[in-house]
């Protein structure tokens, strides 16, 4: 059941203190670790002036833009785990508020897609939580979501420990859309970008369906 806002006092998420009108006590919503106001925009980590980065610069992703809300790091993360492992699809609503509220341009997309799992994943856990995010942003922006449009068709072996390239290599392939999405604007939806290689994999997969442009929204980025 979505969290509504109220001023019922009911427990914090990270800390248990008693708050009302948010999912978090003013205290650990002040400890999110929030990103710095001068970010690249295309992949959204934090450079000199909010320039374009020398990596961006030298193999541009194919996602156009970047938005990202907060850096990967605690206690944020640990939200976002409580999100994906623990069920707590509460989460899902205070991250797509605070990503709604990091978007300024709600003209920048015509349409919400989430970050495919694949079937065999999505049986173990239950729930996809780009999925559950990218739903409730879409009542935010107000802008339809594609929940089912695009699959993950290959069920990759983890990134962890792996190059940017080899990430990249692992995921070539990885997902297919089954919509013309030509002269569409997307914004793609996920809950943390870690080296941006499943968003870039997903980004040429719609501009290959006809997006025009690209957007990565995503909640948390790695730094």
């Amino acid at each position: 059941m979505d969290f509504v806002q109220s001023y019922v006092p009911h427990p914090c998420l990270l800390c248990g203190a008693t708050t009302r009108g948010d999912q978090l006590c003013p205290g650990c919503r002040g400890d999110l670790p929030l990103l710095p106001p001068d970010r690249c925009p295309r992949c959204a980590l934090p450079s000199l002036g909010g320039a374009v980065c020398g990596a961006c610069l030298r193999h541009p992703p194919h996602f156009d833009h970047a938005e990202a809300v907060y850096a990967y790091a605690f206690p944020l993360d640990a939200l976002v785990k409580h999100c994906k492992y623990g069920g707590a699809l509460e989460l899902a609503q205070l991250f797509a508020r605070d990503l709604a509220a990091r978007i300024r341009t709600h003209d920048a997309a015509d349409a919400i897609i989430p970050m495919p799992l694949h079937p065999a994943r999505l049986g173990e856990r239950g729930f996809n939580q780009a999925a559950e995010i990218a739903r409730r942003l879409s009542g935010y922006l107000q802008l339809p979501w594609l929940g089912n449009v695009c699959r993950r068709v290959r069920d990759t072996p983890p990134q962890a420990g792996l190059d940017l390239k080899a990430r990249r290599r692992n995921l070539r392939g990885a997902f297919a859309c089954t919509e013309d999405l030509a002269g569409r604007r997307v914004a793609l939806v996920d809950d943390v970008m870690t080296s941006g290689a499943s968003l870039n994999e997903l980004a040429r997969t719609v501009k290959k369906a006809g997006a025009v442009s690209v957007t990565a929204w995503v909640v948390a980025r790695t730094l």
